[in-house]
């Protein structure tokens, strides 16, 4: 009874926070039991628990996946730094096998534009 009284609550609580916009801010996300770090993924998997009412909420509150790119590396291969040109080809194909970090930052700060 009181657990059903509780999700009553909740998406009453939900449904009033629904009409201010269509994002919650982090903080009323918290205040709703909502981590930080929920993935919109998670909020697909409400519907099995009986959850559909704060599906729209949850929906409010998530972050999508970033779909990472992949890249290989070959073991023992050489560093390489490759510089790409506006359309995003490469331009240069540096060598910086015996380059410690401090000449890589500062061939990096004289090369790159500063965004």
């Amino acid at each position: 009874m009181a657990a059903e009284r509780m999700l009553l609550w909740l998406v009453a609580v939900l449904q009033a926070l629904a009409s201010y916009g269509a994002e919650l801010s982090s903080e009323a996300c918290r205040d709703l039991g909502f981590s930080s770090n929920l993935l919109c993924s998670s909020c697909d998997l409400l519907g099995q628990f009986g959850l559909n009412e704060v599906n729209s909420f949850c929906r409010q509150c998530c972050q999508e996946e970033v779909h990472l790119e992949s890249k290989k590396y070959v073991r023992g291969s050489d560093p390489v730094l490759k510089l790409l040109d506006d359309n995003g080809n490469i331009s240069e194909e540096l060598s910086i096998l015996k380059w410690n970090t401090d000449s890589v930052e500062e061939f990096l700060s004289e090369k790159l534009d500063r965004v």
